[in-house]
Protein backbone atom coordinates (compact mmCIF):
# COMPACT_ATOMS: atom_id res chain seq x y z
CA UNK A 1 0.00 0.00 0.00
CA UNK A 2 0.99 3.13 -0.63
CA UNK A 3 1.81 6.17 2.18
CA UNK A 4 -1.04 8.03 1.02
CA UNK A 5 -3.80 5.10 1.37
CA UNK A 6 -2.27 3.83 4.36
CA UNK A 7 -2.33 7.34 6.00
CA UNK A 8 -6.05 7.96 4.70
CA UNK A 9 -6.79 4.26 6.31
CA UNK A 10 -5.40 5.48 9.47
CA UNK A 11 -7.33 9.05 9.97
CA UNK A 12 -10.84 6.77 8.82
CA UNK A 13 -9.51 4.27 11.49
CA UNK A 14 -9.40 7.09 14.11
CA UNK A 15 -12.60 8.43 13.27
CA UNK A 16 -14.30 5.12 13.60
CA UNK A 17 -12.57 4.62 16.85
CA UNK A 18 -13.19 8.04 18.26
CA UNK A 19 -17.34 7.52 17.15
CA UNK A 20 -16.81 4.26 19.02
CA UNK A 21 -15.41 6.13 22.03
CA UNK A 22 -18.00 8.69 22.06
CA UNK A 23 -21.04 6.76 21.80
CA UNK A 24 -20.10 4.36 24.76
CA UNK A 25 -19.46 7.65 26.92
CA UNK A 26 -23.11 8.42 26.82
CA UNK A 27 -25.89 7.10 29.12
CA UNK A 28 -26.96 3.25 28.53
CA UNK A 29 -30.34 4.61 27.87
CA UNK A 30 -28.71 6.86 25.00
CA UNK A 31 -26.72 4.77 23.82
CA UNK A 32 -27.74 2.68 20.23
CA UNK A 33 -26.26 -0.95 20.32
CA UNK A 34 -26.87 -1.75 16.38
CA UNK A 35 -24.63 1.65 15.66
CA UNK A 36 -22.10 0.51 18.90
CA UNK A 37 -21.87 -3.04 16.88
CA UNK A 38 -21.31 -1.24 13.96
CA UNK A 39 -19.28 0.79 14.46
CA UNK A 40 -16.76 -2.03 16.60
CA UNK A 41 -16.81 -4.32 13.51
CA UNK A 42 -15.79 -1.33 11.01
CA UNK A 43 -12.84 -0.57 13.97
CA UNK A 44 -11.96 -3.72 14.28
CA UNK A 45 -11.90 -4.42 9.99
CA UNK A 46 -10.02 -1.02 9.65
CA UNK A 47 -7.33 -2.34 12.02
CA UNK A 48 -6.63 -5.38 10.26
CA UNK A 49 -6.24 -3.28 7.05
CA UNK A 50 -3.73 -1.28 8.83
CA UNK A 51 -1.85 -4.33 10.52
CA UNK A 52 -1.69 -6.21 7.62
CA UNK A 53 0.98 -4.00 5.34
CA UNK A 54 2.47 -3.38 8.68
CA UNK A 55 3.60 -6.99 9.41
CA UNK A 56 4.08 -7.03 5.69
CA UNK A 57 7.20 -4.64 6.04
CA UNK A 58 8.03 -5.58 9.28
CA UNK A 59 9.23 -9.67 8.00
CA UNK A 60 10.47 -8.48 4.55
Amino acid sequence: MSIEVTLTAAIISIVIWSAVSWELTKSSKEQNGKLITLLMSAGCLSTILLLVPLFETLLL
